[in-house]
């Protein structure tokens, strides 16, 4: 559909239908990237020479397909405002008739993998409580399907209204339209995975469980140090310092923070009297 959509914006003079097909293009890489990123991820879970695991991969997938995202957006931008000073001939049932069928292409592919991210936030949300979409990868794959869905039904707008209204103006003005809406998708996105790529603490609400955790427990315990950061899709690592009246009660945190799925990796360090145990 890709290839169909910028041959015919080509071919048929429409600015609007040739930034879907390369707005696809740019998707088709960042699918790629996505794909991948699952790929890597399983094949290296094992792999010891990653501390915490390959959870981040995912993240990094994200990020990067936002970029592109953005450097795209600038691209339909610039191409848009030429066409604004520099109108071409559009041939426009042809040029309607490949945009319909890009349409229906890609409400297609958001069907199925807006189905499959509502799988898995519907799954993440029953576990953890969290209203977060916790796979950045998918949730990449996903608005780049959906932001060729709008941009096709741009294209469509504006074609019509070059066609029977003589706005001729609107076609690469729906090209800047569609530049707005994926920058503002992108930023979201880019803010998500870039705060898990800089280790940026964990969600309030867990952390204010693993407090409550500790805090329920039968002995005098102080919290004084607590880092929560997110190692992969819904899973994290903690680093929790305490001051407590006796050593022993380093397993009774540990027990406690078992009670917690989310965290899959935690290193407890126990203060008393002079007495540090860490493990």
């Amino acid at each position: 559909m890709m290839g169909v959509e910028i041959a015919a914006g080509l071919a048929f003079g429409s600015m609007a239908l040739l930034a879907d097909g390369l707005h696809m293009a740019s998707h088709a890489a960042a699918l790629s990237i996505s794909a991948f990123a699952y790929y890597f991820a399983r094949k290296r879970a094992h792999d010891r020479s990653f501390s915490f695991g390959t959870g981040k991969v995912n993240s990094l997938g994200g990020y990067t397909g936002a970029v592109l995202l953005v450097l795209f957006a600038l691209l339909m931008v610039s191409e848009s405002i030429h066409r604004l000073i520099v109108p071409v001939a559009i041939s426009f049932n042809q040029a309607i008739g490949v945009a319909v069928l890009g349409l229906i292409v890609n409400g297609v592919s958001v069907f199925i993998l807006g189905h499959e991210e509502h799988h898995h936030h519907g799954h993440d949300h029953g576990e953890g409580g969290h209203d977060h979409h916790h796979d950045h990868n998918l949730r990449a794959a996903y608005l780049h399907v959906l932001a060729d869905t709008m941009t096709s039904l741009l294209a469509i707008v504006a074609l019509l209204a070059a066609k029977y209204y003589g706005w001729i103006w609107m076609d690469p003005v729906m090209g800047i339209v569609g530049a707005i809406l994926i920058t503002k998708w992108s930023m979201g996105l880019l803010k998500q995975t870039s705060g898990v790529l800089l280790d940026r603490q964990g969600p309030d609400a867990l952390i204010d469980r693993m407090r409550r955790q500790i805090k329920s427990l039968s002995c005098k315990v102080e919290i004084v140090d607590l880092h929560v950061w997110s190692i992969g899709p819904n899973i994290y690592s903690a680093a929790i310092t305490v001051v407590a009246d006796e050593e022993s009660y380093l397993d009774l945190i540990k027990s406690e923070m078992q009670h917690i799925t989310e965290i899959v990796h935690t290193t407890i360090e126990v203060h008393q009297r002079g007495i540090e145990t860490v493990e």
